[in-house]
């Protein structure tokens, strides 16, 4: 009977210590180390490039636009760049109207994927700083000068910001993403206390220009190796508080669970490219925070999978075990019934978040079998949100 109780043992303390133990001890060690400030603005702001990847986003580019044209940010110093994934709708039609307002439009002629599109955009840079920006998502119009302000630091090299999941005008937005992202950024802010952010916010984040010139391969994520790249370079990265982006939440489970399998997918490939970054005799802190912050994560669905193999071998004999059967049951049963849940009505907050982790366990299964069987389907597919006019 040894076993299973090793297995349950695997399946309680994964999990425990990826998502309670690894931040308690960030907030430990961050405490005793002084608070990092952002450094005072500069005099001359450097040049930016924005860079927006779109694949068939006419409902929302007009308003993107509209909306990085009025960043507090002086216009002249301002180059934004849209590359369209051959979009097949009037997308590029619509960014080439802002031409007279200096967006520039760089079109695919076949589909590649979000990393194969900011590849393309690499030659047309001309800003110091890089940000990188998807089209759905707003930022707070003083949020461009609050990243950027922290490469006056010449130890920063990555500087993202901090995602806020707001819903649309419908209710039934999925609530269990707006737990997640608030925890995320949580840990993103212990992580800037101490060795640095392992992983950027896709929606939103600056880089040093020499840093993104390195080219990512198409099935890899980005926004992740950018951060491991700053850190291969002798660079820490930060999350940036007050350079707030507000993310749609998605509209139902299912659109949720498909971005996760993708994100996921990447990450894990990404993660296996920079593995050398999860050496702690060369990298120190970061690599830990690397191998808890993602690693550890990733291991927790085939953790809980180890456990259900020990549940099955106790609960004849142990009653704890048939009531965390009990328990394994119902969480299915949440993940079920939000996965078929009719889009149109209000998900209650009580289904709703266990439905999401139970969701994100089956993501995370379905990521590494993607991943181990070299299934990284680099061509994506945004996830489409309601955005707020």
């Amino acid at each position: 009977m040894t076993v299973p109780y090793v297995l349950a043992a695997i399946a309680v303390g994964v999990p425990l210590y990826a998502y309670i133990g690894y931040p308690l001890l960030l907030a430990l060690i961050s405490s005793l180390r002084r608070k990092v400030n952002p450094p005072p603005a500069p005099r001359d702001w450097p040049p930016v490039t924005v860079t927006i990847p779109v694949y068939n986003e006419e409902r929302v580019i007009r308003n993107k636009l509209e909306r990085v044209l009025n960043y507090d940010y002086p216009r002249e110093r301002l180059q934004v760049l849209v590359v369209s994934d051959a979009s097949t709708d009037r997308t590029d039609e619509i960014v080439r109207e802002f031409a007279p307002r200096g967006v520039e439009l760089i079109r695919l002629a076949r589909r590649g994927g979000k990393t194969a599109a900011e590849n393309a955009a690499l030659p047309h840079l001309r800003g110091e700083i890089v940000v990188n920006s998807d089209a759905s998502v707003r930022a707070d119009p003083a949020a461009l000068k609050r990243l950027v302000a922290w490469f006056e630091d010449p130890a920063v090299g990555v500087a993202s910001g901090r995602d806020v999941s707001v819903s649309s005008v419908e209710d039934y937005a999925n609530v269990g993403e707006s737990s997640y992202v608030g925890y995320e950024m949580w840990v993103r802010r212990l992580e800037t206390r101490l060795a640095g952010i392992i992983g950027a916010s896709g929606c939103f984040y600056a880089i040093r220009k020499h840093l993104h010139q390195h080219l990512v391969p198409e099935a890899l994520s980005r926004d992740f190796a950018a951060p491991l790249v700053a850190r291969e370079h002798g660079y820490r990265s930060v999350s940036v508080d007050d350079a707030v982006v507000f993310v749609p939440r998605a509209g139902s489970l299912r659109q949720e669970y498909r971005r996760k399998v993708r994100t996921m997918t990447r990450g894990l490939e990404t993660l296996f490219f920079k593995r050398h970054l999860l050496n702690p005799f060369r990298y120190g802190l970061f690599a830990w925070e690397l191998a808890s912050h993602k690693l550890m994560r990733w291991l927790v669905p085939w953790a809980l999978l180890l456990g259900v193999a020990a549940l099955a071998s106790l609960t004849p004999v142990k009653a704890w075990a048939l009531w965390a059967t009990v328990g394994v049951v119902a969480s299915g049963i949440a993940g079920l019934a939000g996965w078929f849940w009719p889009q149109e009505t209000s998900m209650p907050r009580w289904l709703a978040i266990p439905a999401y982790y139970a969701a994100g366990i089956a993501a995370g299964l379905h990521a590494w079998v993607n991943a181990l069987r070299r299934e990284m389907n680099p061509v994506w597919e945004p996830t489409r949100r309601e955005v707020n006019p």
